[in-house]
């Protein structure tokens, strides 16, 4: 009785696939973060050459994350890694103010990919820790997001080290691939 209920529960509430790219500038904490959200530590980390793969499971949602070296010259290959994405995740260093202006045109180029039309966009503000550190509602107005119509996109507050706002994110990802 026990299998016949489990496969039932199976078929009406399925587990959901989802194919995330986590792309972002160098030095934003994307690898910190794949790894906080997989093993639930804070790990090492060196600047990432070419990409990390992992997956991640979180309520019923399978995400298999994509992490992709962010330094100027390999964001030409992250075009590579754009089929079949059903999330982007864009990670930003909050309180890197400087860079603020060349965060916004990789993302802006990003958003312009066919290949992206129908990824959905979490914005993770990492590095809400720091003492300089731009809020999730001022980075949302410096890089212009509520003007993005075209796709669903949202923004929390992260600390890639305590794990602060990333399950939040997560269940903005789940919420948006189960409608």
């Amino acid at each position: 009785m026990g299998v016949f209920v489990s496969k039932m529960m199976g078929y009406m509430f399925p587990n959901i696939e989802c194919r995330t790219l986590m792309l972002g500038l160098d030095g934003a904490g994307k690898t910190t973060i794949l790894y906080k959200l997989k093993l639930n530590e804070t790990v090492n980390t060196i600047p990432t050459i070419g990409f990390n793969v992992e997956t991640v499971t979180f309520q019923k949602v399978t995400l298999t994350v994509w992490d992709v070296g962010g330094q100027k010259r390999i964001r030409a290959l992250w075009k590579y890694y754009f089929p079949n994405t059903t999330t982007l995740v864009f990670v930003v260093d909050s309180s890197d103010r400087e860079r603020i202006p060349e965060v916004k045109e990789e993302l802006y180029s990003l958003l312009e990919e066919p290949e992206l039309a129908q990824a959905h966009l979490l914005v993770f503000a990492n590095k809400q820790d720091m003492p300089n550190a731009i809020t999730p509602n001022e980075l949302s107005n410096k890089l212009d997001l509520p003007a993005i119509k075209n796709r669903q996109w949202f923004i929390c507050g992260t600390n890639a080290h305590t794990g602060q706002g990333l399950y939040e994110g997560l269940m903005w990802v789940k919420d948006e691939m189960k409608s």
